[in-house]
């Protein structure tokens, strides 16, 4: 086989695994920010006419994200977003009660000068989109100080977990996010000054508090749904 005929083969294959991985990002992006509704139907044409791509790389970012548990096949040719039910709502909060409080306590013990002020200015701009009413943009800062925690504690493996979790999250929070309001953001002041103090076990209650309180609200609008399509209607 003639050598110079290598350098291009690898070139194509990279670009072509860089295409899979951009829609997989993208569509995982829309997801976390709530820009699918629960129950959405989604179809590969649509999602490539829009992302302006052939349909195969959308139909491998499909088929991961429903190994990701993030969409549902309900049948060969229709994909849904899932809706959260409360028992599966529960379950994941409890799990992120645990990995995240993880996350904060490692966070406050490795917080860097520019750690902090990172956290700072996502606060800051979360406060200043929720002033504006801006809850796209409140939702999305709200996502990355999360994982922002995860990037700081510098734990890869949680991280990857969290997004798994959060893939399945963003849908219901993001129907919630406004109804919360300010207690979407409040326990975030208090987890920002236990880092800054390197307090990790203020940290890990903060966090503690910011997932259950905001939880409420929306395993409230999760109940309800459920009452009303038991109730048929």
């Amino acid at each position: 086989m003639d050598d110079r005929s290598r350098p291009a083969f690898r070139l194509d294959a990279l670009e072509r695994e860089n295409l899979n991985q951009t829609i997989y990002s993208r569509l995982s992006e829309a997801l976390m920010k709530g820009r699918f509704a629960p129950d959405a139907r989604l179809t590969i044409r649509d999602l490539a006419q829009s992302l302006g791509t052939s349909v195969t790389p959308v139909r491998d970012a499909i088929l991961r994200l429903i190994q990701d548990e993030a969409l549902v096949q309900k049948s060969a040719r229709e994909v849904r977003v899932p809706v959260m039910t409360p028992a599966r709502y529960r379950e994941i909060r409890r799990i992120r009660l645990k990995l995240e409080g993880l996350a904060a306590r490692e966070a406050a013990v490795k917080a860097q000068p520019a750690d902090l002020e990172r956290l700072r200015d996502l606060v800051a701009r979360n406060e200043e989109a929720i002033a504006r009413h801006d809850w796209a943009a409140a939702l999305e800062l709200n996502q990355t100080f999360h994982f922002a925690l995860a990037d700081i504690a510098d734990m890869v493996v949680l991280r990857g977990i969290l997004h798994r979790l959060w893939l399945q999250m963003g849908p219901p929070i993001a129907e919630s996010y406004q109804a919360g309001g300010r207690v979407m953001i409040d326990h975030h002041h208090a987890v920002l000054r236990a880092i800054e103090k390197a307090d990790p076990d203020a940290a890990e209650r903060a966090i503690g508090r910011d997932i259950g309180e905001a939880g409420e609200i929306i395993l409230e609008r999760l109940c309800a749904r459920q009452d009303t399509e038991r109730g048929g209607g």
